[in-house]
């Protein structure tokens, strides 16, 4: 089978890439950056440098292909979030259907049952609504719950503040998820290959409060009295917008977290939920969540 996948050398693509890889399949990666490509040819997987913004390039790259894994990278220097998101989107679709794409895993997200009002996964949701639209085409959507790395943006405030917090309260339960059990979830879809039609797929690692998410970590780096504190959107937007984000992504983010403090996000998760959570617990990430604080 020959597979390409988007999202170079990250933290999803790459185990994907190795477990294609060790079954005898033919791989290739897309990376923005040409500096990838060592890497990326040391895995055994072929190299394609070039922009998802570019048509050409990815019907190019998705010529020949039994499957294509679809991620939007992300991409902090822009002005209008959703825009860039609704691009990548359209010529991922163009390029499937010139290339005549049969197989199609898509990073989704929690959260893009919404459609719009959850912030960054509104541009999921649009993805995932014009994959719907096309015929003859198997897709099957990945939503895994809130990244434990996206924790990792705790570590200036515990630093400079002594406190953890966001627009949530502390009593809010936190769906949690690893990259390697979104990993995975996505090598065994890809290698099998026995999705038929339009499918959602939940993942997730763990489901903590945010007190205790700020408990176990705050432990882990031995700063057991930090406290989790619950902001106001307009405070959050503030102190994102003073650590240098985009407007676009600060407000993007603010409203994703109103949408998981009024649980809708999160709403259909629940609804559907897989029949186990993934390995890694909030105890195992804690011991990253250390070394980074350390480094």
């Amino acid at each position: 089978m020959k597979y390409v996948l988007t999202g170079s050398l990250g933290h999803i693509s790459r185990p994907v890439a190795e477990k294609l890889i060790q079954a005898g399949h033919e791989v290739s990666i897309i990376s923005s950056k040409a500096d990838n490509s060592p890497a990326i040819i040391a895995l055994g997987a072929k190299a394609l440098t070039g922009s998802v913004e570019d048509l050409s390039f990815l019907t190019e790259s998705f010529n020949n292909t039994d499957a294509v894994y679809l991620m939007i990278p992300p991409k902090w220097d822009i002005t209008n979030w959703i825009s860039y998101q609704q691009l990548v989107s359209d010529n991922y679709v163009k390029a499937i259907q010139q290339a005549a794409v049969k197989n199609v895993l898509v990073l989704s997200s929690v959260g893009a049952h919404m459609g719009t009002g959850a912030g960054p996964v509104d541009g999921l949701a649009y993805l995932e609504s014009r994959l719907n639209e096309l015929q003859d085409v198997n897709v099957v959507y990945l939503r895994p719950s809130y990244f434990y790395y996206n924790l990792f943006s705790m570590i200036p405030l515990i630093k400079n503040a002594h406190i953890m917090g966001s627009n949530q309260p502390g009593s809010h339960k936190l769906l949690l998820t690893h990259t390697s059990d979104i990993a995975a979830v996505a090598s065994e879809k890809l290698l099998n290959l026995g999705f038929k039609g339009k499918q959602v797929s939940y993942i997730a690692s763990d489901e903590r409060s945010l007190d205790e998410i700020t408990s176990i970590l705050t432990k882990a780096i031995g700063e057991e009295s930090i406290p989790w504190v619950e902001f106001t959107d307009q405070q959050s937007l503030d102190g994102m917008l003073q650590a240098g984000l985009p407007e676009t992504i600060a407000k993007g983010y603010v409203e994703m977290g109103a949408a998981l403090r009024s649980g809708e996000m999160e709403s259909d998760f629940h609804k559907n939920k897989p029949a186990q959570f993934g390995q890694t617990k909030l105890e195992d990430f804690a011991k990253e969540f250390a070394i980074a604080y350390n480094n």
